[in-house]
Parts: structure tokens; sequence; C-alpha cells
């Protein structure tokens, strides 16, 4: 007989895992790596610089924030850290290294710490720290240059040519002047962490090897904007080549696989997943078809990240033996 007197009775969750916050941080640090070497080769010492710049920044708000309203300061767990990341991601190598710094204290107290911390924001930090600048400071973050184009790492780069990237010119309808091959390796103009598309592939394969991420949200925003691309092609280009320069160019591979997965700001089942994903294909192409700027990503996910809610209430599973018109009443609130 067993004795019934020994026996705990807890709360669910009873399945126990040895990840945490800390450990999944760690993993994505780790894939965002790859796109930062490319970074340091391709446009030098002061990719190294402004990323610093961005991930101390995150880190010190959060710290300084969580002190200052008398909570136990949550730094631990590396989200300030993958957040000062992304952001840096999202700036040109010119930008002045004053701004990632206040685009990492825009992110990390306004839209992350003030609705509560991780896990309660309703739109990537790094994401809305990308957009504040954007509407800050909208021709520094424009300011591009080419690829291993001498810079001082913190000093002015007011002297600095600036150079068009390869979305500005499938803007207007015609093939940059750069190769297929450049885009995959990183070898053209744009933002720090965006140029290489293999090296966040790389990274991306590896989240999936790890299960930090799923393929279900990066496949089908890519596989949308890849299709939409696909069937039609700006100025009559040729539509494989138009294609393949709109999902290698920008910032889709950096959205779609570590922006666009964010856990908090991400449907939770797989049908809403897709759902997501092919939401923010739509709005890329659309933005970067109609819109007045080249690129659409950041925006796109943002848009998004206000309509998970209405995803996970439409795509949330049934309960067994729950009639289906039950359920749906339930959802609509």
């Amino acid at each position: 007989m067993y004795d019934l007197s020994k026996v705990v009775v807890t709360s669910s969750p009873h399945i126990k895992s040895d990840e945490d916050t800390r450990s999944v941080m760690f993993d994505v640090i780790i894939a965002l790596l790859p796109a930062l070497a490319v970074a340091f080769y391709t446009f030098g010492a002061r990719a190294l610089v402004i990323t610093c710049a961005a991930v101390i920044a995150c880190v010190l708000g959060e710290y300084l924030y969580c002190r200052a309203v008398g909570r136990e300061p949550t730094i631990g767990d590396c989200s300030a850290v993958v957040t000062g990341l992304l952001l840096a991601y999202n700036v040109p190598v010119t930008a002045p290294i004053w701004m990632p710094v206040l685009g990492g204290l825009f992110a990390i107290i306004i839209v992350k710490m003030l609705f509560g911390g991780i896990g309660k924001n309703f739109i990537n930090p790094a994401i809305g720290g990308r957009a504040f600048m954007m509407a800050c400071w909208p021709a520094l973050m424009t300011a591009f240059v080419n690829p291993h184009t001498s810079m001082s790492p913190i000093g002015s780069t007011a002297d600095v040519v600036t150079s068009a990237t390869p979305l500005a010119a499938l803007k207007t309808g015609t093939l940059a002047d750069v190769t297929l091959l450049d885009m995959l390796l990183g070898q053209t103009g744009g933002v720090i962490g965006e140029t290489c598309a293999l090296a966040l592939i790389a990274g991306g394969i590896y989240l999936l090897v790890r299960k930090v991420i799923t393929i279900n949200i990066p496949a089908a925003y890519i596989l949308t904007v890849a299709v939409l691309t696909f069937l039609f092609p700006m100025g009559g280009q040729p539509r494989l080549e138009w294609m393949l320069s709109q999902v290698l160019s920008g910032g889709l591979m950096l959205g779609a696989i570590f922006m666009a997965t964010d856990y908090a700001t991400s449907p939770v089942t797989p049908k809403g997943q897709v759902i997501f994903g092919v939401g923010c294909g739509l709005l890329t192409v659309f933005i970067r078809y109609f819109g007045g700027l080249p690129e659409g990503v950041s925006y796109s996910i943002m848009i998004m990240n206000a309509l998970v809610w209405a995803i996970d209430a439409y795509t949330h599973p049934r309960k067994f033996g729950y009639p289906a018109k039950a359920a749906k009443k339930e959802a609509q609130g």
C-alpha cells in the first residue's frame, strides 16, 4: 500500500525543464554572433563600438529602472543584452554613438519595463527602439556606406561619403548593382546586422536545432515575401532574380528569424504563428512597393504584434468535448 500522506499536490505545470529565460537568451546571443562578426569585417571596429553602446545602455537602463521603482534588478536574465544587440543591428554604422544609447533606453524603459518587464510588452522592444530613432533622426538612420569604408571607431562620421543600399534600388523598380552573392555574404550597404543573409540563416538554424524557435513564423514570413515578389516583380525585372534580391536584402532575415519570433509578442499556437508570419510578409511587401520607405520589416512586425491578442483568441485550440459554437463565443468575449 502507498502512504498517501506523503503525496504532495502542486499546481501546474508538472513537466520540468532545465531551460530558463537566461539559457534561452544565451542561445539567442550565440545565434546573433555570426552577424556581428561579419559586421566587424565589413564595417570595421565602429560596428562593435555601436553594438557595445546599445547593449550597455539597455542593461544599465533596466538596472536603474528596477532600482528606481524598488524592484529586484532583472538584468541577470540577459534579455536586455539581446535587446541591445538587436537594436544595434538596426542602426547604420555611421550613426553617432549617442543615438543607439537613447534608442536603447527608450526600448527598455518605455517599451519593456513600463509595461511590466519581460513577457509583458506588447511589441518587440528592439523594434520599438528602432521606430523611435527612425521617427526622431531619419537622416541619421538612413546614412549608409559601402563595405570596408574607413571610419573612426568613436569619432564623427560627418565626412564619410554615404551610398545607397540594394533596397533603395529595388524601390525604384531596378535591380541593385551588387550581386546576389554579395547580398548573401553581407558585402553591401545597410544597417549593422542585416547585410549578411548567410550569417543570419546560420543563426536561425542554430535556434531551430536548440528548439528556441520553431520554423512556423520565419518560413511563413519569408515564403510570403518570396511568393509575392516572384509573382509581381516591379519594372518588368526577371522574376527569380527580383525575388531573391527582395529576400536577401534589407532586414527580412533579421526580422523574420530574430524579431518576429519573440515569445512575448508572437502567437502561441502553430496556426496563429503561420497567420502572423503571412501577415508580416504581406505588410512588408506592401510597404516596400507602395510605402514612402524602401523597407517595411520593422513596421510590419509592429503592426502584427498589436494583433497577436486577436490571433491567439481565434486560433486557440478547442477544449476536448467543448462545443465549437461555445468556444467561438468565448473567444469573442
